[in-house]
Order: C-alpha cells, then sequence, then structure tokens
C-alpha cells in the first residue's frame, strides 16, 4: 500500500482489538484520515479511544454494518479508499445463544461493506484495500500434535467460527469474482488492555478482584494460542501496508496454553498482585459443565508473516499477561463502567 494520505475505515473501532489498531494508525500516520466506525453494541466503549477522541485526523461514526444502505452512504460520503474490517459478534457462548445475529453481523455485515467498497472503487481499484480480519477457530480443532496453516481446510465448530468462516469465503469470491482487491488475516486468541470481561482473561482478573468463582469449561485441558493485542495491531498494520494482496496470513503467539495452566499461572500472579497468600484464588476455581462444540486445540504456525514481512510477537505471554493484569487493576473503574453499561452515558454526551 502507498503511504501517501488515506482515506482508511476502520470497523469495530470501539471494540477491543479495533481500538489498539485505531490508536496506532491515528498517532503513526497524520496524514491518513482514520474513520472509526463502530454501533457501540455492549463491547463498544469509546472509553476505550478517548485519548485520541480529538486528533486531527481521527473520525467517529456510529453506524451497524448491517444497514446495507448506511454503507452505501457513508462510502458515497467519504470516498474510503480502503477498509481494516474488525467488527463483528465474537463470543462463542452467545454465538450458541443466538447463532441468527452472528451471521447477520459477521457474514451479511461483510457483505454490505464490500458491496459498498465497490460501489465507488470499481472504475479504479488500484491504490484500494479490503482487509478483512478472521479468527483461527474457521480451522476447527487440531489434535496433540500439528498447526494452522494458511492452506489448512477450513472446518468450523461453532455458530461463531461459521459465520467467521463463511464471511472468509464471501472476501475471497469477490476477490475472484468482482475484482476486489483483498487481504486476509486469522489471528488467535488476544489478551491484553480494555478486553471485554466476558473474555477468559478480563473475566477471571475480575472475578478475583471480586472473589467470585473462576467458572473453567470440562476439565480446563483446552489448548489456546496466545496473542498480545498491541502485537497484533503492528502485525495488521504491516499486513496493511506490505501484504501481498488476495493473500491469507496467519497471526498467532507462538504460545500455546491449557486453560487450566493459564488459569493458575493468572491466580499466582493476582495473589502477589493483591498481597494475598499463596494459592488463595486458586481456590476459586470451578470446573462446570463443558459448552457443545469445544475444540480442544488451537495453535497457529506463524512462519508466512514472519518470513514475509518480518513480525513476530514483541512480548512473551508471562510479561503480556503482567502488563494486561497491571492496566486492569490500574482500570477498575473501566471495568464498572463496562460491566454497567454507563459509557454509553459519555457516548450521548460526547456525540448527541
Amino acid at each position: 500500500m502507498k503511504s501517501s494520505k488515506r482515506n482508511i475505515l476502520i470497523t469495530g473501532g470501539a471494540g477491543f482489538i479495533g481500538s489498539h489498531v485505531v490508536r496506532l494508525f491515528v498517532n503513526k500516520y497524520p496524514d491518513y484520515q482514520i474513520f472509526n466506525l463502530d454501533a457501540l453494541t455492549y463491547a463498544g466503549n469509546l472509553e476505550n479511544i478517548k485519548d485520541i477522541e480529538n486528533a486531527a485526523n481521527y473520525h467517529f461514526l456510529k453506524a451497524d454494518i448491517t444497514d446495507a444502505d448506511q454503507m452505501k452512504a457513508l462510502f458515497r460520503k467519504y470516498k474510503f479508499d480502503s477498509v481494516i474490517h474488525l467488527a463483528a459478534e465474537s463470543h462463542v457462548d452467545r454465538s450458541i445463544s443466538n447463532p441468527k445475529i452472528f451471521v447477520e453481523t459477521n457474514v451479511t455485515g461483510t457483505l454490505n461493506l464490500m458491496e459498498a467498497a465497490l460501489g465507488i472503487w470499481k472504475e479504479d481499484l488500484q491504490h484500494k484495500l479490503f482487509y478483512h480480519i478472521s479468527t483461527d477457530e474457521v480451522y476447527g480443532t487440531l489434535g496433540e500434535t500439528g498447526f494452522f496453516t494458511e492452506t489448512t481446510s477450513y472446518a468450523p465448530n461453532s455458530p461463531y467460527s461459521a459465520s467467521k468462516a463463511a464471511s472468509d469465503h464471501f472476501v475471497r469470491a469477490y476477490g475472484e469474482t468482482y475484482n476486489l482487491p483483498y487481504v486476509i488475516s486469522n489471528c488467535s486468541n488476544n489478551y491484553g488492555p480494555n478486553q471485554f470481561p466476558e473474555k477468559l482473561i478480563p473475566l477471571f482478573i475480575n472475578n478475583i478482584i471480586e472473589n467470585k468463582a473462576l467458572p473453567v469449561y470440562g476439565d480446563g485441558k483446552y489448548t489456546r494460542d496466545w496473542l498480545y493485542v498491541l502485537d497484533h495491531a503492528k502485525a495488521i498494520d504491516l499486513i496493511f501496508h506490505k501484504g501481498n494482496k488476495k493473500s491469507t496470513y496467519n497471526v498467532g503467539g507462538f504460545n500455546e496454553w491449557q486453560n487450566i495452566d493459564l488459569i493458575k499461572l493468572l491466580c499466582e500472579i493476582m495473589d502477589k498482585k493483591l498481597d494475598k497468600n499463596e494459592g488463595e484464588s486458586e481456590t476459586l476455581i470451578t470446573f462446570i459443565k463443558d459448552r457443545p462444540g469445544h475444540d480442544k486445540r488451537y495453535a497457529i504456525d506463524a512462519g508466512k508473516i514472519n518470513k514475509e514481512l518480518g513480525w513476530e510477537p514483541s512480548v512473551t505471554f508471562e510479561e503480556g499477561l503482567a502488563k494486561t493484569i497491571d492496566w486492569y487493576l490500574e482500570n477498575s473503574e473501566w471495568i464498572k463502567a463496562v460491566v454497567s453499561g454507563s459509557y454509553q452515558e459519555y457516548y450521548k454526551k460526547q456525540y448527541t
């Protein structure tokens, strides 16, 4: 991608990963105009990006990607030349309870964005890019050995991963059928500051602080590859600017942990941070009934992005986890505001 002036649409930029990407691009590329589009559903929080809301090259758009007419109108008005598409429903448990909304947001929403983009790009596709960010869960599950690569066959096992797999396929299809310039990346489990406390690490940090049970599915021996969110944002930056069009890049942390081992490490660090007795937080671990379709192991081979673009994680998991815990301990009011939904009042005050 050229590094000249650009109008970049980043969807889901008030969410966890999206807010870190928006911040990185706003601060690193002052010549770019960054448009953050977010519907501000339960996981979207404008306080995640409060530090850059007055930047000259930052613009917030409250909009929903499931509204096709609204997307077309925004593309016509702002003439976006690139899209970094992060907006998605992403919680597996929620997808089991309500799969339809995952299809509406993750599949139909992606289609709406591509249609809107092609509506203004079709006469000149040069220097345009639709960057679709996805998950390693589209590949299904692994046994005790092996890794997901960019050529691994798709085999999603939850409504969430099925919806993301479908959106990946549609992006590729639009590339082949309509010549949409695209790139896709599939990432492993992200962790770090600003993550909504329904995901494992922030949920358990918050529960330990409040002395609540730590619910562990099944035997806890499910393996995940963990990626620090700031490292993911840097990978997105590299892929956006230097990735080959019509390519896929897997982004992982080279960092496998069984859930139960991760949780015990988290408890150990929290005991020290909170001056608790050694082993006190571990007593909160509570094993619960496993969820349906629970994938046993994810592990990413991130060799392609390392070889082609020179990306690699900058922190170990222990370092990243310690940084993450410190952030949540220092930002307890953020958690309270997110859980209570009071951040919606902030939006009304600032933008209505």
